[in-house]
């Protein structure tokens, strides 16, 4: 028997491929368990062709996995394992940003358009047109798909590519176009691609777009019909678990891609976050806040959304959330950075913020509302604005209020949370790039008031995917041998007055962010 044969009876791999708005990532897990055998990351970057647009080149998202799979296999043989180990491939991807395709070229027929982007806050309007009564409200297609009218979710971003986008129209009415999230576009390409490449989405990413039911899990007809999308660019909707198809090319060539999940759904699951009640925060370009409602979906009426967790195979009922998204986190970090200078890195952000309380400088309060407020305002013609300058304040009271602005919104979201479901939270699970600052994570812990938990395991979104994925396969059980991960803790230090007196001071901001014109 051979090394690879021993290995493959014992301790089977798992991939992973994480495709997130700055990177995209393979990871491979040994299966159960949190340690990750051989990884590979590259870099991606964003194009901005008009203020307020947010582009990425989907043939850049492609190589770049291609080169995070090869190299991470590489890697693996140089440690004297075998891709022959590895049993299933999952998938996990930045959520609501759109993807449309040639499918007899495969060739992208525009850029895809990230999630954050604002273009279609005119179409938005538009579409607020046509709500029944003149009312123009915003919710009025929440009861079916558990979301708002928003520019953040794809059947907007689709509505603007078809009407803006000579080719995308011509594509679509000769049955030549179809629409994916980044997770659509990747696995029918990895599965054949124009060479009958599967073209599926999981019910997670499907929640995300405004067109699936959130109660049926099916396209529906009617939000189908409200934005005036033909239905066959719709990719099939499939559980988060199961065995879509097999890779048909390179090194991972038949090894079944078994599990899909949104990035945020992933890291609920990574972060064992599987029980009604429990709930985590990924702390990204933005920030994103999910609570897990378990099996019933609650309708929120304080500006979070209804979104699908996860579905454990065809078979099993769905697990809902509450979410809450915050548009600007690191991306704070990113512009006080590239565009103001005040930043040399983001390493030194701890550091700097900590001076800020060494010198008087004023209360300082920014709001970074660059592509309006997301959850729970919604209010798509906000603005960032500084506030509380005064003549003694200097950079590092500006890099410690980004800071800040960070654990705000996340309260606002919390508060809503505690207003929907009943339950105020105690403990907060953490994962995400900016977790690294742990003055972010005592500053987050003191304003909300909530005791903060970030995981020894910095892979929280990858190992979601993975899990599910290995789950499919019979090689993970998630639901009957949750993984035990250390846990780093801060807990508040705030008095509650202390704390209120604080968010006043942000609220008072937020008004002042808001009405501006695009």
């Amino acid at each position: 028997m051979s090394t690879s044969d021993i290995h493959l009876k014992s301790s089977p791999l798992v991939g992973a491929i994480d495709e997130g708005t700055s990177s995209a990532r393979f990871i491979i897990f040994e299966a159960g368990t949190t340690t990750v055998v051989a990884s590979h990351q590259v870099e991606l970057t964003k194009q901005f062709p008009q203020e307020g647009w947010v582009e990425q080149d989907p043939m850049v998202i492609l190589d770049a996995v291609y080169t995070c799979i090869k190299c991470s296999v590489e890697k693996l043989s140089d440690l004297g394992r075998s891709v022959d180990e590895i049993v299933a491939i999952g998938v996990t991807n930045q959520r609501e940003s759109t993807i449309v395709w040639d499918k007899t070229t495969g060739v992208p027929l525009h850029n895809s358009i990230v999630w954050l982007d604002m273009r279609t806050a005119q179409t938005v309007d538009q579409l607020l047109d046509k709500v029944p009564n003149k009312s123009r409200n915003k919710e009025y297609l929440k009861p079916l798909c558990g979301l708002p009218m928003s520019p953040y979710f794809s059947a907007c971003k689709i509505r603007w590519l078809q009407d803006n986008v000579p080719k995308v129209k011509k594509a679509m009415d000769e049955g030549r176009c179809l629409f994916g999230n980044v997770d659509s576009w990747l696995i029918w390409n990895l599965t054949g691609g124009k060479n009958n490449g599967i073209h599926i989405t999981d019910v997670s990413n499907a929640s995300r777009t405004m067109l699936m039911n959130i109660d049926s899990l099916k396209w529906d007809p009617t939000l189908i019909n409200f934005f005036e999308i033909p239905k066959n660019i719709l990719p099939n909707i499939k559980s988060s678990s199961e065995v879509y198809g097999e890779v048909q090319e390179g090194p991972l060539k038949g090894i079944p891609i078994s599990g899909c999940l949104g990035d945020q759904q992933s890291a609920l699951v990574g972060q064992q976050c599987l029980k009604s009640g429990q709930a985590k925060a990924t702390y990204g370009t933005g920030c994103f806040l999910l609570y897990n409602t378990g099996n019933v979906k609650v309708n929120s009426t304080h500006g979070l959304i209804t979104t699908v967790a996860y579905q454990l195979g065809p078979n099993q009922p769905p697990v809902y959330a509450l979410e809450g998204s915050v548009a600007v986190a690191g991306a704070a970090l990113s512009w006080l950075r590239d565009n103001m200078s005040i930043l040399p890195h983001f390493g030194r952000a701890q550091s700097i913020a900590r001076e800020a309380d060494l010198i008087v400088g004023g209360d300082v309060v920014f709001v970074p509302a660059f592509s309006g407020l997301y959850a729970p305002y919604w209010q798509q013609n906000a603005r960032g604005v500084i506030c509380g300058i005064s003549a003694e304040t200097n950079s590092s009271h500006i890099i410690k209020a980004a800071l800040e602005a960070v654990c705000f919104q996340t309260r606002d979201v919390l508060d809503a949370m505690d207003k929907d479901y009943g339950r105020r939270l105690q403990n907060m699970q953490v994962d995400g790039g900016m977790t690294a600052n742990s003055l972010l994570m005592q500053l987050q812990a003191d304003l909300a008031g909530v005791t903060v938990n970030k995981p020894n395991m910095a892979e929280s979104t990858a190992l979601g995917a993975a899990m599910v994925a290995g789950a499919a396969v019979g090689c993970w059980d998630i639901v009957n041998t949750p993984l035990e991960i250390p846990f780093q803790t801060w807990s508040p230090r705030y008095t509650e007055n202390e704390r209120d007196v604080c968010y006043v001071r942000w609220k008072n901001a937020v008004e002042r962010a808001m009405g501006w014109d695009i």
